[in-house]
């Protein structure tokens, strides 16, 4: 393999890291209380606002239920207006986000939802109040489970950011099409899915280490 592709790799694979962390960070500060109004918001709950509820799920499993790149096509415009292009890694951003945002927010609902009843109903009797509870109780015992969810995002907007490529985002993705499918260059495609395995190796790993050290439950030796 030539520098000159070894350089292409390297250059690609700095595309696919800078898209998924900035769609990550952008579906997380979004996706985060999202998650948790989900949670908390139904008849009843800590934060009990039912339509509220209702509409945010409908919008939220509507968008998780579009398919990837039907999502990156039909949202052109808007990654025009907000990126100032549709083609290039920056581009490729904005239908990540998009498509992360959802994916986090059902993820930290159900890490929520996990935590015991128990704790919130011991939290109330002390004369907690909501935001109290939230903030001491809930996201806190719940966010082990948070980042083990963290992780399967941003494993799957790895994936996501290859598929970007098909439609010209960059990264690793746009690399295998144009030199190792489009070019018949095997041996370019078969670099850029071991560096894909190892991105996703390594970051679950990490995930997986970071959860453990973070769960209260499991006795650090």
């Amino acid at each position: 393999m030539s520098p000159e592709i070894i350089r292409l790799i390297a250059a690609s694979t700095l595309d696919t890291l800078y898209m998924v962390a900035a769609a990550t960070a952008i579906g997380t500060v979004i996706g985060l209380p999202l998650g948790v109004f989900l949670a908390t918001s139904k008849r009843g709950e800590l934060l009990s606002a039912p339509l509220a509820n209702s509409v945010l799920g409908i919008i939220v499993n509507a968008t998780r239920s579009t398919p990837f790149i039907i999502l990156t096509v039909s949202i052109i415009p808007f990654t025009r207006l907000v990126a100032g292009t549709s083609i290039g890694t920056t581009a490729a951003i904005v239908p990540l986000a998009v498509a992360a945002t959802p994916f986090i927010a059902r993820l930290v609902e159900g890490s929520i939802r996990e935590v015991d009843q128990g704790l919130i109903e011991a939290a109330r009797a002390m004369g907690a109040s909501p935001v109290q509870i939230l903030a001491k109780v809930l996201v806190p015992e719940a966010l082990p489970g948070i980042v083990l969810g963290l992780t399967l995002a941003i494993v799957s907007l790895i994936g996501f950011s290859a598929i970007v490529g098909v439609v010209g985002g960059g990264g690793l993705g746009d690399l295998g099409i144009r030199y190792g499918y489009q070019r018949f260059m095997p041996d370019v495609m078969a670099a850029v899915v071991l560096v894909l395995i190892l991105l996703v190796q390594g970051i679950q790993s990490l995930g997986d280490a970071l959860s453990r050290k973070l769960n209260k439950r499991v006795r650090h030796g």
